[in-house]
């Protein structure tokens, strides 16, 4: 499940998103789904969608996109 979750942050260009899963893994406490703001709920629906299709890049071609930002 880490991997998946992991591809799909790569994947995603959402920097709404990004900000609230980095809120969401700074904190100690539970969330429910429910509870996110819907645009954050949606992109997770999006990724978890586009992963089901298998439209994921692998973490060492995206390692080699973006190496030069890193």
């Amino acid at each position: 499940m880490k991997i998946e979750i992991a591809k799909k942050v790569f994947d995603t260009d959402d920097e709404n998103l990004l900000s609230e899963l980095d809120l969401l893994l700074s904190t100690n406490e539970k969330f429910v789904f429910e509870d996110l703001p819907k645009h954050v709920q949606e992109g997770i629906k999006r990724g978890a969608q586009q992963a089901e299709e298998g439209k994921l890049i692998p973490h060492d071609e995206v390692m080699k996109l973006y190496s030069k930002y890193l």
